[in-house]
């Protein structure tokens, strides 16, 4: 009989050569074309320059062909994007070609060399446009502090673009310190006050298909503009149906009040009339209006401006109130508490009703019956003797 140890030993031994074996034939098996995902990530160090993927940038609509690194055109090459086969129809030899190109075709493009899958070449394309002339805007809230400028495309570009903006001002030029946000706007210290000089402003944009820029000047005193009033509140005046009490304050952001004094500007119209009424008031952050509808729901809203230099604000957050109402008076005359008891007192006695099991005789029926009974028993007490006589 078998030695019981020895048979387990054999068996173990078995299965370590079995697994050698299949770990060896799947190294010498040759890869397939479903191992390109592995090839299609991104360039590592150390490894061939030949995988480095490289940035192309074509315009909207246009014919766009993509080479195969160094691979000839006459070469064999099989293509792929985003690791999905590309159809044979659209290679010319070895190079890859896209007709009217747009944002679908954003992608990354691998080149096989052969047809034994090995990646030569990866491309990023991005299709975008080139840019066309800035907007740009200048504007000092917080005069005599400062301006800023802030500038936009009119229309995107899908491709990355980068600003730079040069400001001048007597042939000096000045810092425009970045914002973080938004990104697209700077400020820049006014050199000296009440200059005569204009300032003048460039903003150049430039992306990988073009460039193109824009340039504003002017002088310090147009382009301020302070920001609307804050806290704009609006209430009833009691005991007035046709007044509301409007108050608001100065806007934050502009720094002198005392020196640099603000006017302001009111607008007013109840929610059923489109047409506003106007009140401009040379001080004070109040007004009181007196021609009010009673009764309907008032829009209030308020505008800043410099005494003397810049322009009017956009106007304030609206404000809603409604001009004090009297309250109903539910009876106001005699005739109407009469009226109102009579009511009451009819819809009382119709309502009751008198359980069957507690219903009283009238007086009058009471009285009736016992007078009957009476008369009975008289008559009774005549006719007894009578009979008895004829006996």
């Amino acid at each position: 009989m078998a030695n019981p140890v020895t048979a387990a030993c054999c068996v173990v031994l078995a299965t370590i050569v079995m697994v050698h074996a299949q770990r060896h034939n799947q190294e010498l098996k040759p890869k397939s074309h479903s191992t390109i995902s592995e090839f299609t990530q991104p360039q590592r160090a150390g490894r061939s320059p030949q995988r480095e993927t490289h940035n192309q940038y074509e315009k909207m609509g246009s014919n766009v062909v993509l080479r195969c690194g160094t691979l000839d055109q006459d070469a064999v090459a099989t293509w792929s994007v985003n690791s999905t086969d590309i159809d044979m129809s659209q290679l010319n030899g070895s190079f890859l070609v896209l007709h009217n190109v747009d944002l679908s075709h954003n992608g990354l493009y691998s080149c096989f060399e052969g047809s034994y899958w090995r990646l030569h070449h990866q491309i990023n394309l991005k299709v975008g446009n080139p840019p066309k002339e800035p907007i740009l805007m200048c504007r000092s809230n917080n005069y005599p502090a400062s301006f800023y400028c802030n500038w936009h495309l009119p229309s995107p570009t899908y491709i990355p673009n980068s600003f730079n903006i040069t400001v001048m001002h007597d042939s000096q030029q000045l810092f425009c310190e970045r914002d973080t946000a938004p990104k697209n706007r700077c400020h820049i210290k006014y050199s000296r006050l009440f200059s005569t000089l204009k300032y003048k402003v460039t903003v150049v944009v430039t992306n990988a298909l073009g460039r193109n820029s824009n340039t504003i000047s002017f002088d310090e005193f147009s382009i301020v503009k302070p920001d609307p009033p804050e806290n704009v509140l609006a209430k009833p005046v009691p005991k007035n149906p046709r007044r509301l009490e409007v108050t608001w304050q100065i806007p934050s952001s502009w720094p002198d009040p005392e020196s640099f004094p603000l006017k302001f500007f009111l607008r007013y119209r109840p929610l059923i009339i489109d047409q506003w009424q106007h009140v401009e008031l040379s001080d004070g952050t109040s007004h009181t209006i007196t021609d009010a509808y009673a009764g309907k729901e008032y829009i209030i809203q308020v505008a800043a401006k410099d005494y003397e230099i810049g322009t009017w604000s956009d106007w304030s957050v609206a404000a809603h109130a409604t001009p004090w109402t009297e309250e109903p008076k539910y009876i106001t005359t005699e005739a109407q508490k009469t009226e109102t008891t009579t009511s009451i007192t009819t819809t009382t006695t119709t309502s009751y009703v008198v359980p069957p099991t507690t219903k009283e005789l009238e007086p009058e029926s009471v009285i009736g019956t016992s007078s009957v009974v009476r008369l009975s028993w008289m008559t009774v007490s005549l006719l007894v003797p009578i009979g008895v006589l004829l006996m």
